[in-house]
């Protein structure tokens, strides 16, 4: 059986890092770490995600801000606010939730928000920066992040003759991951829907990265023996054993299955999720440093 790649554990590890180093910045400074949060509209799930946020930054000594704005606000309301973000001193991470109203154009917005505050990593300039290989300048978006460290406490820093496959090209997930597989030294291949005989690409990667949304869809015969697969997917299905209605989360993955003949993966939940907000915090850290001058922590 693989072993079981404990991202819960890792995150508390990267969180525990991030304290130290912001009391560091504090003492040295004076400067606190800001992060502002904007989230617009009544979404119940994206409330979830902005107090989990708000919460695990005021833990890592951050001054944490939260603008919740009403689900008929403007697009130029919402690029104004922004805008005053960008200006405030205080704040050097600012995050926009998504999804926003159909009303108000997202991408707009993201590109609204100053590259040097941009902790999600979705900004063209952190993108470009990414895509060219430039990652000590680079905000890199939360969730490839983490999943890259979780490859690297199994595999090491460099991948130089590894194989990686990356099935799914979102820009939040695919195409970072990619990204980042490439400048460790992997050979990558990006894998999707379009894809021609997937399982068997996805046979010869040492690293499999999945990250599409089809719950289970990885079985153990599309992994290789002894790989190291990344399960980037969050999927709930009914689970009637429960009881009626109830349902449960489960991965792109099925992992009790690809866990007989990988040698390490991530589970769902308790993998590449903690992981996601851990990054948030790190990056957000390191704009403070840079902020300042001085020369971030690596993680």
């Amino acid at each position: 059986m693989a072993v079981t790649i404990n991202g819960k554990e890792i995150a508390e590890d990267v969180v525990s890092k991030v304290k130290a180093s912001a009391a560091e910045l504090i003492e040295s400074t004076g400067i606190t770490p800001g992060i502002a949060v904007v989230i617009v509209g009544e979404d119940p799930a994206s409330q979830v995600y902005v107090a989990s946020k708000g919460k695990k930054a005021r833990e890592c000594g951050f001054k944490s801000v939260q603008h919740t704005l009403a689900e008929d606000t403007s697009e130029e309301e919402l690029v104004a606010l922004v805008e005053s973000l960008n200006a405030d001193p205080s704040i050097h991470g600012i995050l926009v939730q998504l999804p926003l109203p159909k009303h108000i154009d997202s991408g707009r917005i993201i590109q609204t928000i100053s590259p040097d505050k941009d902790v999600d990593g979705f900004h063209f300039i952190n993108v470009g920066k990414l895509g060219t290989g430039e990652l000590d300048t680079a905000f890199v978006p939360c969730t490839p992040a983490g999943s890259m460290l979780l490859i690297e406490r199994v595999l090491g820093r460099d991948l130089s003759g590894l194989n990686a496959v990356v099935i799914g090209r979102s820009n939040i997930v695919g195409k970072p991951m990619f990204n980042l597989l490439l400048a460790h030294n992997a050979t990558v291949t990006i894998a999707h829907s379009r894809t021609k005989d997937l399982a068997g690409i996805c046979r010869n990667a040492d690293i499999l990265v999945a990250a599409v949304g089809r719950p289970q869809m990885v079985k153990a015969d599309w992994v290789k023996p002894g790989a190291t697969v990344i399960d980037v997917g969050i999927n709930r299905i009914p689970a009637p054993e429960k009881g009626e209605g109830k349902s449960r989360l489960v991965g792109d993955v099925d992992f009790a299955d690809a866990a007989t003949v990988a040698a390490a993966i991530t589970p769902v939940p308790g993998g590449v999720g903690p992981m996601t907000i851990a990054m948030l915090m790190a990056n957000t850290l390191v704009a403070a440093y840079r902020s300042v001058g001085k020369v971030p922590p690596r993680f």
